[in-house]
């Protein structure tokens, strides 16, 4: 059986396991450990939404453009893709806004999603990428189940919390549907755990790395989505679970890329292969802290006032209240986001042949 060191790793154990695999594990214990507390309290307090949505969520959003906008040489490659996702999203959006602005967030919403359950099918991908493909099936059908599975029974159940706004999901009134869905993903990981014991039995491997990604998903859904009904609960786990494996996949490939290609990184900016260094590493946050703020900042200043005591414009700018002009302001601050979840699906794709991404990001499994 193959030790840790043969484990397929994206940078180190270390790494991975406290910053890619075990934040699910971590915030999911967290909110266990606290949950009579937080079921005294009905929404998030605003230090708390600062931390979680401005410093993690949000953050990681702004974290994609040293994987696209800041890289010459990836811009070079699909300048189509990089130019025409952020006119596209806002166009798209304007015209979304226009029919109904719950259509508009209700699209929104289940855009976010999908980012969401692919980015758990990623990494499932990238830690069994070393494996027998007949196998791939099984491990694409478990870690699916573990994110729609929730998603279910969350549209088959009221719950006190909502992904955007209230009402930006359907309700499915269709009885049983959750039932049906909860014995179909326990078959599967069923079927899963079975495959995992014959390839145990056979002396294969036991796969830590991708087998603890599987749990750590099951895990933070279902405690966030289905078992706690809070939203405290469903933000704190919702969003670290998925911005902070974000931000310390996206500071691996720029470290990995500044090490690769030392000084003739292909960075648009010089000072961008600096923070990649580990002494920088807070720069590397404070940046994205700095963008996620200033964003938010216009969003409650100019839509929502809803976060006047930690973010500081708020009160000084008057709420935009006529309708023709949201239709293009929402969406315009919107486009960073939409423009992350559109060039996700395309950067980290595992059979692409343009792009040398897996050269960079896997650098420290070939040393």
């Amino acid at each position: 059986m193959k030790t840790s060191s043969a484990q397929p790793w994206i940078y180190s154990p270390k790494v991975d396991l406290m910053f890619i695999i075990g934040p699910a594990f971590f915030v999911t214990l967290f909110v266990i450990l606290l949950q009579e507390k937080i079921e005294t309290v009905s929404s998030v307090p605003p230090w708390l939404w600062l931390i979680l949505v401005v410093g993690v969520d949000v953050t990681h959003v702004y974290s994609t453009v040293f994987r696209t906008y800041f890289d010459k040489e990836e811009i070079q490659k699909r300048q189509a893709l990089y130019l025409l996702t952020p006119l596209f999203a806002w166009i798209i959006g304007c015209l979304l806004y226009s029919m109904d602005s719950m259509v508009f967030w209700r699209v929104l919403a289940y855009l976010a999603v999908y980012h969401f359950v692919r980015q758990q099918y990623g990494l499932m991908m990238i830690y069994g990428r070393k494996e027998n493909p007949r196998f791939k099936l099984v491990d694409k059908l478990a870690i699916y189940s573990a994110t729609i599975y929730p998603l279910v029974y969350w549209h088959v159940h009221e719950r006190n919390f909502d992904w955007f706004i209230a009402g930006d999901f359907f309700r499915l009134e269709v009885a049983g549907l959750a039932v049906i869905a909860g014995f179909l993903y326990a078959a599967i990981l069923l079927a899963y755990l079975l495959k995992e014991v014959w390839l145990w039995r056979q002396a294969v491997s036991f796969n830590w790395p991708r087998n603890l990604m599987l749990l750590g998903t099951a895990l933070s859904w279902l405690f966030g989505i289905v078992i706690f009904d809070n939203d405290i609960a469903f933000t704190a786990i919702n969003v670290i679970s998925h911005g902070v494996p974000y931000l310390a996949l996206m500071w691996i490939y720029g470290r990995n890329q500044a090490t690769l290609q030392g000084r003739a990184a292909s960075f648009r900016f010089s000072w961008v292969a600096s923070i990649f260094q580990r002494k920088w590493i807070l720069a590397y946050l404070v940046v994205l802290f700095a963008w996620a703020f200033v964003e938010e900042n216009l969003w409650d200043s100019l839509v929502w006032h809803e976060h006047g005591t930690v973010l500081y414009f708020s009160d000084k700018l008057s709420i935009i209240n006529s309708e023709q002009t949201l239709i293009w302001l929402v969406p315009l601050l919107a486009m960073p986001q939409i423009t992350h979840y559109v060039l996700d699906a395309f950067i980290w794709r595992m059979q692409q042949s343009n792009t040398n991404w897996k050269e960079i990001l896997f650098l420290n499994a070939r040393l």
